[in-house]
């Protein structure tokens, strides 16, 4: 596999999960470990960044610490992709269990400033040895903001990519699929009537798990919206394939999905080019056939061009394959998310 990425989650024998098979456990004892010398060394990174790229601000993210999986008959991990028994289990049912398959991610909270001081730091590998020595958990010290991404898939099986512009923090001048975070902000005004007065907090999150998963699922269609300039009612049901780990990035998460859409390649080509709310972030459009990001392995000369974070989602879909069956929950919630981008 490329050394830049690794899979930590595949959800291949469900063919991926909807948003009813999803849900997250949140709590303060899911935050990263620290102490005052770390805290110290990310306020220098941080400081420093902000002296020399003073746009910059800080964002609340959630953090992944780890995840388990229920399924009646099946282990999710048939293949052996890499999930890490320290961060993921796999629980059995009973016979008698009619359940439908389920994820639990354990979430905390965590932000862009800490990500900087560790994940993207030069003292990023000693951190990891040291969570390991100390924790048992080579991403204990770590931010490990999760991210989300989307396979967009047209009308007329085309999938698209966008070469990220240079003026980007990473990954500057490949190709990448749409995405960015899930926002704990989000959530705090969705349980608050539109208003966060006090900023984020776990126990404001905490009130509505649901909210936290909508906004997971939510988050990648208005990536795509904002990057691709495709509106939200072009789009279908995201199923989550997985979840990606950036080495490049001291392996940050990235919850990865498929998204359908009703458009063709033309369509989303024109929309494009008329420029959306983040059209600066990226410089091109490309589209490559189902049966081209099938076959793409390293081997291949396209696969130098892709970003960390779009490599982790094409490894997903070929293996969990989400639009080659006929999914009977995306139809039967086809009005729950129709309400979601209502509200938007």
């Amino acid at each position: 596999m490329d050394p830049d990425v690794s899979l930590l989650l595949e959800c291949a024998v469900w063919h991926g999960l909807v948003e009813s098979e999803v849900q997250v456990e949140l709590s303060e004892s899911f935050n990263r470990q620290t102490d005052a010398a770390l805290e110290g060394q990310i306020e220098e990174v941080w400081t420093e960044r902000v002296t020399r790229e003073p746009w910059l601000f800080n964002g609340s993210k959630f953090r992944l610490h780890s995840f388990s999986f229920t399924s009646r008959k099946s282990s999710p991990s048939p293949t052996g992709s890499g999930v890490d028994p320290a961060l993921g289990t796999v629980a059995q049912g009973s016979a008698g269990d009619q359940a439908s398959p389920g994820l639990t991610l354990r979430l905390g909270l965590t932000c862009y400033k800490d990500f900087l001081g560790t994940n993207w730091s030069h003292r990023a590998g000693a951190l990891r040895r040291r969570g390991e020595a100390e924790f048992g958990d080579a991403c204990a010290l770590l931010a490990q903001p999760l991210g989300v991404g989307g396979v967009l898939c047209t009308q007329d099986a085309e999938v698209v990519l966008i070469r990220r512009s240079q003026r980007v923090a990473e990954a500057g001048g490949l190709l990448d699929i749409p995405g960015g975070h899930p926002e704990p902000q989000a959530v705090c005004r969705s349980v608050s009537d539109g208003v966060c007065q006090d900023g984020v907090s776990m126990a404001v999150v905490q009130q509505s798990p649901n909210a936290v998963v909508s906004e997971l699922f939510n988050s990648v269609c208005a990536e795509i919206r904002d990057e691709v300039n495709v509106e939200l009612g072009s789009l279908g049901e995201p199923v989550l394939m997985g979840v990606a780990l950036n080495h490049t990035s001291a392996g940050r998460p990235s919850a990865e999905f498929y998204v359908s859409c009703s458009l063709t390649s033309e369509e989303v080509r024109e929309l494009y080019w008329r420029g959306g709310p983040e059209a600066n972030e990226s410089t091109d459009i490309v589209f490559l056939s189902r049966e081209e990001v099938l076959q793409l392995d390293s081997s291949r000369p396209l696969w130098a061009e892709l970003c960390p974070s779009a490599k982790g989602a094409v490894l997903l879909y070929q293996l969990v394959m989400p639009d080659a069956p006929v999914r009977p929950e995306q139809k039967i919630s086809d009005q729950r998310v129709q309400k979601h981008k209502e509200k938007d």
